[in-house]
């Protein structure tokens, strides 16, 4: 593959990742202004937010990484059988990550 061909490939991807963002911070400009709501209402709703991030970053992390172990633990089992507990091992260290976002947004929401 050329260096071209995965420069037009990934475009896409960068200007969805960008688009997201910029929904994001229009989507939070309203909790800026909103001086007229409850204090306690706009905490809960952070901690909701904060929560929700911990937890989907971690899982999408989780989930990049898994699929690249995944695809390599599977060519090392198709040369090696023996090997096959090792790849286990590196796909609980990456299972691993998504398991600390869950325990951050427990610890969020439990604030």
């Amino acid at each position: 593959m050329d260096l071209r061909e995965s420069d037009h490939k990934m475009k896409p991807i960068v200007l969805l990742l960008l688009a997201a963002a910029v929904i994001s911070i229009s989507g939070s400009t309203g909790i800026a202004y909103a001086a007229e709501g409850d204090a306690a209402a706009s905490s809960d709703s952070l901690k909701i937010l904060g929560a929700g991030l911990a937890f989907g970053l971690a899982a999408f992390g989780a989930g990049i990484g898994l699929g690249q172990v995944g695809a390599a633990g599977l060519a090392v089992i198709s040369e090696n059988p023996a090997l096959q507990s090792k790849v286990f091992i590196f796909v609980g260290m990456v299972e691993s990550i998504a398991i600390y976002g869950i325990v951050m947004m427990f610890i969020i929401l439990g604030q």
